[in-house]
C-alpha cells in the first residue's frame, strides 16, 4: 500500500507539473494572486461625478471596473447609428486612476427601436407569454434577426476597442442562461438540429425517439414541433434532445460573438459570467471562450447556512462547489459578480453577518480565481435594483460595510504579494488526496422526467460525496467524460445513467491502470438517447463492477429503509439497488429490514492495478457515504482530514486559507512550520486564516 501511495504521489506531482504548465494564463499574471475590480454604469450618472468616482475606486484599492453591459440603447441609440463618445472619456478616466476596464456586448437588453421595429425577435414562453421590452434578456437567441443585429453592434464595439490597451477583457452577454424559447424561429432551428442530428433521416429519429410507444410516429421532421414539457407523459427522449438543442443556441450565440470580437482584440480575452445553474447544460459549451467566469450570490433569503445566523452568511459549499466546477475547464477562473451586501431580488433579502463580505471574496481566491469582480461600485437610485448594495451607498460616497471588506481583502492581498509562490506549490498530502467527479447535466435531465421517486434529487446525491471530500480536505475537480482521468487517484461517478460501451470501456481502462473508481445507484442504466438497452436492468456495468442487479426498491421518505455497514446502521428511501456480487468482490454494506435482508447493497472489488467501489444506494443524511469514502482512502493509505461542516481548506500560491462558514469559533491546528500571515487559528465566525506552507 505504501508503494503505491509513493507512485500515486509521483503521478500527482507530474500531473500538476502538467497543469501548472496549463495554468499559466497568457491573460494574468500569476504574482498577482488575484486581481480585483469593480462594475460602474456611466450611464447611470452625472458625467460631473465620473471622475469622483474612479478616483475612490482607486483609493479603495480597484485595479479595474466593467463597462456597457446594459448600454446598447446609448450604443446606437438608432438603428446603424453608433456613439462611443461617452465611453471613450469613462475609459479614460478610469485609465487616469489606474483602472483596467471589461468592456462588454450590451446583448441583454436590446433597445426599444430594435423591439419595436422587429417584434419577431422577442422570445416566447410555453404558455404563449411573449416578452416585452422593460427588463432584460428578452430576446430569442434562435432568432437569425436578432443575432444580425448583435452581431452588427458587436463588431462596430470590437472594432473601436479592440487594440485599446486599456481595455484589459470582455464579458458576453450578461449571466447568458439556457432559453426555453417557443418564439417560431425556435421550432424551425430544432427541426433543423435534429436533421443534421439524425443525418436527415427521420426512421433514425423514430428509432431513438422510440416513437412506436403511444403512436408518436413522424414521417418527416417537418411535423416536429417544440415538446410541450408541462404536458403530462410527453416523450421525454424529445425532450432530452430539446434541452440538448437549447443548451446549443446559447452556447453558439455565445461562440459567435467571441469570433467575432476575437476578429479585432488580439491581446484580450474574452469570457462571459455564467450563473452556476449546473444542470442547465451549457457552461463550457463555448469554445472560444478564453476562459469561464461566473456570477456568485450568498445571501438572499434562501437559509442553507448553519446555525440561527446561517442565513447571513450563506451555504458554506456555495463558492467551493463553483470554483471546482469552473476551474477544470480550461485551467483559468474569475467570479465576475460576487454581492458586496444586501440585494434586493431574493426571497428575503438581510443583511450579511460582519466579514461574509470578505469570507466569500476569500473563498473564492482560495480555489484558484485570477480575478475577482463585484457587482456594483454605486446603489442605483432607479430601476429595478434600488435596493441593490453598492460599494458605495445613494450619496455615491460613504462607503458600505461591504464596501469596506472589500478594500480590507484588497490591503491583504498587496500584503500576501510579497510572500509569492507558483500557483501549484501545494503539499503533497494535499495532492494525495486529489479527487475528480465526472459530471454531465444530461443525466439529470434524463433522470428528472422519470424520477421514479419524488424525494430524488441528483444535486442532492452529488453533494453527499462532495460534501464528504471537502471535509478531507481534499482537492475536487468537476470534469467531463472526455477528461482524461489518469491525472486523479480516485474518481467518484455519481448518478450516471446515460452512458455506452465506450465510457465503460474508458472507466475500466482507468481502473485497470490502476485508478480507483467510485460508481453510484442509477448509473448506466441507460444508453445515450435515454433508452434501456436490451440486456439485464444495469448490466452495462458488469463488466466493470462485476456485480449483477437482481432488482432496485423505492420507499416511503417517512417509513425509510435500514442498511448495515461495519456494525453502523444507515437509513435510505429514494433509491436502492439489490446486487449479486462477483466472487472476487467484497460485500461493505447491506440491507436489513426488508424481505431482502442481507442482500448487498455496497460493494468493493480490485480489478487490474486498481479498484471500484460500486454504492447502490442514496442514503437519507449523507452519513453512508461518508463512512465509505473514509473507508475507501483508509484502504488506499491515502491521508485525509476530518473538518466540520462549514469549514473548508484549499491551498494555492504556498498558502493555506481556512474558511469558518460554521456559527462557532474553529481552531485550527497548523501543520509544522507553517507561518501565519492573516488571521489567528481560532477562526471567528465568518472568519479566514491564510498561513504560509512550509518549504
Amino acid at each position: 500500500m505504501r508503494k503505491r501511495l509513493f507512485l500515486w504521489l509521483l503521478l500527482c506531482m507530474g500531473a500538476i507539473a502538467a497543469s501548472a504548465q496549463q495554468a499559466s494564463s497568457p491573460w494574468f499574471d500569476d504574482k498577482d494572486l488575484a486581481l480585483t475590480g469593480v462594475y460602474y454604469y456611466p450611464e447611470h450618472w452625472d458625467e460631473s461625478q465620473w471622475e469622483r468616482d474612479f478616483k475612490r475606486m482607486h483609493e479603495l484599492g480597484f485595479e479595474f471596473t466593467h463597462f456597457a453591459e446594459f448600454a446598447w440603447a446609448q450604443l446606437e441609440p438608432q438603428e446603424g447609428v453608433y456613439d462611443f463618445a461617452w465611453l471613450d472619456r469613462a475609459v479614460a478616466l478610469a485609465a487616469k486612476y489606474d483602472l483596467k476596464v471589461i468592456m462588454c456586448t450590451s446583448t441583454a437588453t436590446p433597445p426599444v427601436w430594435l423591439t419595436r421595429k422587429f417584434p419577431e425577435i422577442l422570445l416566447k414562453h410555453e404558455d404563449g407569454t411573449v416578452l416585452d421590452h422593460g427588463a432584460r434578456q428578452h430576446a430569442s437567441f434562435a432568432s437569425p434577426l436578432y443575432r444580425a443585429l448583435a452581431y452588427r453592434m458587436i463588431e462596430k464595439l470590437a472594432q473601436h476597442y479592440g487594440n485599446d490597451p486599456r481595455i484589459v477583457g470582455w464579458q458576453l452577454d450578461n449571466e447568458p442562461g439556457v432559453q426555453f424559447d417557443y418564439n417560431p424561429k425556435a421550432e424551425l432551428a430544432f427541426r433543423d438540429f435534429l436533421r443534421k442530428k439524425y443525418k436527415n433521416d427521420i426512421q433514425r429519429l423514430n428509432d431513438a425517439w422510440g416513437t412506436a410507444f403511444w403512436s408518436e410516429v413522424y414521417s418527416s421532421f417537418d411535423e416536429i414541433t417544440l415538446p410541450k414539457r408541462a404536458q403530462a407523459f410527453m416523450n421525454h427522449h424529445q425532450i432530452l434532445d430539446y434541452r440538448r438543442f437549447a443548451a446549443a443556441q446559447t452556447n453558439d450565440f455565445l461562440n459567435e460573438q467571441c469570433l467575432l470580437i476575437k476578429k479585432y482584440a488580439k491581446n484580450q480575452w474574452v469570457t462571459t459570467n455564467y450563473i452556476p445553474n449546473y444542470e442547465e447544460g451549457h457552461i463550457g459549451g463555448s469554445p472560444a471562450l478564453d476562459f469561464q467566469s461566473y456570477t456568485r450570490y450568498m445571501v438572499y433569503g434562501d437559509n442553507e447556512g448553519i446555525g440561527r445566523r446561517g442565513y447571513r452568511v450563506g451555504n458554506p459549499l456555495r463558492i467551493a462547489w463553483a470554483n471546482d466546477f469552473f476551474r477544470p475547464i480550461q485551467g483559468t477562473y474569475g467570479v465576475m459578480e460576487l454581492q458586496p451586501g444586501q440585494v434586493n431580488w431574493g426571497s428575503i433579502n438581510p443583511q450579511p453577518l460582519p466579514g461574509a463580505v470578505r469570507l466569500w471574496i476569500w473563498s473564492v481566491f482560495a480555489g484558484g480565481a485570477d480575478f475577482i469582480c463585484t457587482y456594483r461600485y454605486r446603489q442605483p437610485l432607479y430601476g429595478t435594483e434600488q435596493y441593490h448594495y453598492g460599494i458605495v451607498g445613494t450619496d455615491g460616497m460613504t462607503v458600505t460595510p461591504g464596501g469596506w471588506e472589500y478594500a480590507t481583502f484588497m490591503k491583504e492581498i498587496r500584503q500576501l504579494r510579497e510572500h509569492y509562490a507558483p500557483r501549484e506549490e501545494k503539499p503533497a498530502d494535499y495532492l494525495a488526496r486529489r479527487t475528480a467527479i465526472v459530471f454531465n447535466p444530461e443525466n439529470s435531465w434524463s433522470i428528472e422526467r422519470q424520477k421514479q421517486n419524488v424525494t430524488w434529487n441528483t444535486l442532492g446525491h452529488i453533494e453527499k460525496y462532495y460534501r464528504t471530500l471537502k471535509s478531507f480536505g481534499a482537492p475536487v475537480d468537476f470534469v467531463s467524460e472526455d477528461k482524461d482521468l489518469s491525472d486523479y487517484p480516485v474518481v467518484i461517478v455519481p448518478a450516471y445513467q446515460l452512458a455506452d460501451k465506450d465510457l465503460i470501456a474508458k472507466w475500466k481502462t482507468y481502473v485497470e491502470q490502476g485508478g480507483n473508481l467510485v460508481v453510484t445507484c442509477r448509473t448506466a442504466q441507460k444508453d445515450r438517447y435515454g433508452r434501456l438497452p436490451e440486456i439485464p436492468f444495469g448490466g452495462m456495468l458488469t463488466p466493470l463492477t462485476g456485480n449483477e442487479m437482481e432488482f432496485y426498491d423505492l420507499l416511503l421518505p417517512e417509513n425509510p429503509g435500514v442498511l448495515s455497514m461495519d456494525g453502523k446502521e444507515y437509513t435510505w428511501n429514494t433509491w436502492g439497488e439489490i446486487l449479486k456480487p462477483a466472487s472476487d468482490a467484497e460485500v461493505w454494506g447491506s440491507y436489513i429490514r426488508e424481505f431482502y435482508e442481507g442482500k448487498p447493497a455496497v460493494t468493493f472489488r480490485k480489478a487490474g492495478k486498481g479498484t471500484v467501489t460500486y454504492v447502490g444506494v442514496d442514503s437519507t443524511d449523507g452519513r453512508l457515504e461518508k463512512d465509505i469514502l473514509k473507508k475507501l482512502y483508509a484502504r488506499l493509505d491515502i491521508p485525509v482530514m476530518d473538518l466540520p461542516y462549514g469549514v473548508t481548506l484549499e491551498y494555492r500560491n504556498g498558502l493555506g486559507i481556512v474558511l469558518n462558514y460554521m456559527d462557532k469559533p474553529y481552531h485550527f491546528d497548523l501543520p509544522t512550520g507553517s507561518e501565519v500571515l492573516i488571521g489567528e487559528t481560532d477562526i471567528p465566525t465568518a472568519g479566514v486564516l491564510v498561513f504560509k506552507v512550509k518549504k
